[in-house]
C-alpha cells in the first residue's frame, strides 16, 4: 500500500514535472520567434536608414568635393588629394549600399526570394571566391512574405557556414517548388562534418549554434523542417516548407545572374569583402 502511494505521488509529481517543460518551451518558441522577428525588423530599418540617410550624406559629400577639385585646379598636388578623398567616398558608398543590400535586400520585397537569391549568391561567390551552380524554379510565383524572409536568412546563414567551416570552393544551390512544399538546398563539396559532430547537430542545444538554431526556429514557426546530412564528400542543408498548393513548375539549371529579369537598376556590385 505504502509502495502504491508513493509511485502515484511520484507519478504525479513527474506529470506535472513534464506540464512545467512543455510551457516553458512553448514560452521559449513565442520568444524567440519574436526575436527572430524583431530581428529581422531591425536589418530592414538599419538597411533603409544606410541608404537613405548614410548614403544621401556620402552623395552630397561628393558634390562637395567635386566642387572643391573644381577650384584646386591650378594646384597639382591639393588636385591629387582631392581625387583620392573622391575615390574613398566612391568605396565607402559602394560599402554602404552593399551593407544595405544585405542587411535586407529591396528584391526580397520587390520581386521576391528566387530574384533575391541569384543577386545574393552571385555576390557570395565573388567576395568567397567560390564556385556555386544555381538551380532555381523557372516559376517565380510568390510566396507568402514570412517564408520568402525565413529561406533567405537560411541561405545566409548556410553559405556563411560553408565559407568558415567546409573549405569548399564547389557549391550548389538549387530551390524547388513542389506540389505543397518548397525546398532549399545548399550543398557543398568540401571536408564534411565528423559524424559526433553532426549528431550533436541534429539535437536541441547549445552546442548547435545561434545560426542553426535560428535557422531551425524559422523553419517551425512555418511548420517545416531543416535536414543536414554530411560525409566525405561534403554537406547538404535542405529547408523545407509547406505552401499553398499550385502546379507544379518546371525548372531550369542556370549559372549565376542569367535571368535577366531579376536585374533592376541600382544593385551594388558586391565585390567588397
Amino acid at each position: 500500500m505504502w509502495i502504491s502511494k508513493q509511485s502515484r505521488q511520484l507519478a504525479f509529481s513527474h506529470a506535472q514535472l513534464e506540464s512545467v517543460i512543455l510551457e516553458r518551451t512553448a514560452e521559449l518558441q513565442i520568444l524567440s520567434q519574436r526575436f527572430l522577428k524583431v530581428q529581422d525588423d531591425e536589418r530592414r530599418r538599419l538597411a533603409r536608414d544606410l541608404h537613405d540617410s548614410t548614403g544621401q550624406t556620402l552623395a552630397a559629400l561628393k558634390i562637395s568635393i567635386s566642387f572643391l577639385a573644381e577650384k584646386c585646379e591650378q594646384d597639382s598636388s591639393t588636385l591629387g588629394l582631392v581625387s583620392e578623398v573622391v575615390a574613398l567616398t566612391d568605396q565607402a558608398a559602394e560599402e554602404i549600399r552593399t551593407m544595405s543590400y544585405l542587411l535586407h535586400p529591396p528584391l526580397l520585397d520587390e520581386a521576391g526570394f528566387a530574384c533575391a537569391a541569384e543577386w545574393y549568391v552571385e555576390g557570395f561567390a565573388k567576395r568567397s571566391g567560390t564556385n556555386i551552380t544555381l538551380n532555381l524554379a523557372t516559376d517565380r510565383e510568390r510566396l507568402p512574405v514570412t517564408t520568402e524572409v525565413a529561406l533567405f536568412r537560411v541561405l545566409q546563414e548556410s553559405l556563411t557556414n560553408v565559407h568558415r567551416h567546409s573549405g569548399a570552393t564547389q557549391v550548389s544551390v538549387s530551390f524547388q517548388r513542389q506540389s505543397e512544399t518548397a525546398v532549399l538546398e545548399v550543398r557543398d563539396f568540401g571536408r564534411g562534418i565528423p559524424l559526433e559532430r553532426l549528431a550533436r547537430l541534429h539535437e536541441t542545444t547549445a552546442e548547435t549554434g545561434v545560426g542553426l538554431a535560428g535557422m531551425r526556429e524559422r523553419l517551425h514557426e512555418l511548420k517545416g523542417r531543416l535536414e543536414i546530412g554530411s560525409d566525405g564528400h561534403g554537406t547538404i542543408v535542405r529547408a523545407i516548407v509547406p505552401v499553398p498548393v499550385t502546379t507544379v513548375p518546371q525548372s531550369t539549371t542556370a549559372r549565376l545572374a542569367q535571368p535577366e529579369e531579376c536585374e533592376p537598376v541600382g544593385l551594388p556590385s558586391q565585390t567588397n569583402t
